[in-house]
């Protein structure tokens, strides 16, 4: 009877195993990159955002000294946070409406959610523009100088060709949730390791936007006063969390919005940030 026990107690604990090792595997699965980035945002808020974002402040403090180094590095980050998006869109495009083929499901189907504001192409033309305007502002004075300032010409062409550039950039972001009339002509497109790419850029972008969410937890906000002054800002920090979490996040919606927990884990995602804020914090907060 002992060994008996012994066996079904090896038995279960090898179900245990494999059970986690499923939840793992499906954690990691093409359907679920929603729910890990989620997973992967909280844990970076928990243990590395701060670290992360007082290195974007000290770089902020040498482009106020006019440090060409930093000036040079913030205008990069910039850079690649209106890069990013756009090319993990075209990268994932093709996977993505496969993905959603063999399921015998399309975009306009099964996502009507899609169509309401937050989706709509404006929302993120506006914000594409406040990034370019933030690249014009630090490539532009690094490599025109004052000529930039003094000269009409130079500004205007920045300008224009930046409007006309983020334009490009949200058609080939839309673009995303319409399917290709054909396969890519590229057969690194058509291979998984497009969409392994397009994944990693997504998750890049996201750490990006990450930061201008962390800087509110160096802000000497105090404590709140009063139940009023609480309410306040647990709705002013849920308005901010949905705009910077939403663009990055947008991709992934389009497979898991229907998802019961998906607001909920976008929540937790950004829980770190809202708690520090929500209960006062300041550049000489350890936590």
């Amino acid at each position: 009877m002992p060994r008996r026990k012994t066996s079904n107690h090896g038995t279960d604990s090898r179900r245990s195993v494999g059970a986690i090792r499923l939840h793992i595997a499906d954690l990691f699965a093409k359907t679920n990159r929603g729910l890990l980035l989620d997973i992967f945002v909280f844990v970076a808020n928990v243990f590395l955002m701060r670290l992360v974002t007082r290195l974007f402040i000290d770089i902020f403090r040498q482009v106020s000294a006019e440090e060409p180094l930093a000036e040079l590095l913030l205008g990069l980050t910039c850079v690649a946070m209106w890069v990013l998006p756009a090319l993990g869109a075209v990268l994932k495009r093709w996977h993505f409406h496969q993905r959603l083929k063999a399921q015998g499901k399309t975009v306009d189907s099964e996502y009507s959610t899609l169509s309401g504001c937050l989706f709509n192409p404006l929302f993120y033309f506006c914000l594409n523009l406040v990034i370019t305007s933030a690249i014009v502002a630090t490539l532009g004075q690094l490599f025109f100088g004052k000529r930039l300032d003094n000269r009409a010409v130079p500004f205007i062409t920045l300008i224009l060709a930046g409007l006309v550039l983020t334009i490009i950039q949200t058609y080939l972001i839309y673009s995303y949730f319409s399917p290709p009339r054909k396969p890519p002509q590229s057969k690194f497109l058509r291979g998984p390791q497009s969409e392994t790419l397009g994944d990693i850029c997504l998750f890049l972008n996201m750490i990006l936007f990450q930061v201008a969410w962390n800087l509110l937890t160096f802000a000497d906000l105090g404590r709140p006063s009063s139940f009023v002054d609480f309410g306040a800002r647990l709705f002013f920090l849920s308005f901010i969390a949905l705009l910077i979490y939403f663009p990055p996040r947008m991709f992934y919606l389009a497979e898991d919005i229907h998802r019961p927990l998906t607001w909920l884990t976008m929540l937790i995602a950004n829980s770190p940030v809202i708690v520090r804020v929500l209960i006062g914090t300041g550049s000489k907060t350890n936590w």
